[in-house]
């Protein structure tokens, strides 16, 4: 059996950001019981950390080939419209991927140059937003990785 590819530093970010969600949870949790109030910066943490796990995920995902896709007409073609239509899906992929990479960028460098303040603390908003064009470039290369990948025969199409 072939070792999986992977995407080690996307996974320990999703593994870390995961953790973190899960004790900020249960520290706010825990105060919310003993003090009858909760931790104000929760909330802001958890979405923004939901982010990251989320694209982060994703990408180890690609990277694995474990995204759910219908591979019926994938199965029933020839190598060669086979091919084609695994450079038309990667192309799909990545011009998606580029828009939420490029248009991510644009919105973290806006809220960088405004000096944009987060509602519940006050941090500089583009300290959460710049993890969406990264994560969505890690993406990307993970698609294209896993596209190399499906053409040279590496990955099974139900792997």
């Amino acid at each position: 059996m072939k070792p999986s590819p992977d995407a080690r530093p996307e996974r320990w970010l999703a593994s870390l950001a995961l953790a973190i969600i899960a004790l900020i949870s249960l520290a706010n949790v825990v105060t919310r019981y003993l003090s009858g109030g909760s931790l104000a910066f929760t909330e802001e943490f958890s979405v923004f950390l939901l982010v990251v796990l989320t694209f982060g995920g994703a990408a180890v995902a690609l990277r694995r080939n474990g995204h759910i896709r219908i591979g019926l007409l994938e199965r029933a073609l020839p190598w060669g419209p086979r091919r084609a239509l695994i450079l038309l899906q990667w192309a799909c992929a990545i011009t998606l991927l580029g828009l939420i990479t490029w248009f991510g960028a644009k919105l973290a460098w806006q809220e960088y140059q405004w000096r944009s303040l987060s509602p519940g603390l006050g941090l500089p908003q583009w300290w959460y937003i710049v993890w969406l064009p990264l994560l969505s470039a890690a993406m990307l290369i993970r698609q294209t990785q896993q596209t190399r990948d499906r053409l040279r025969g590496r990955l099974d199409d139900e792997s």
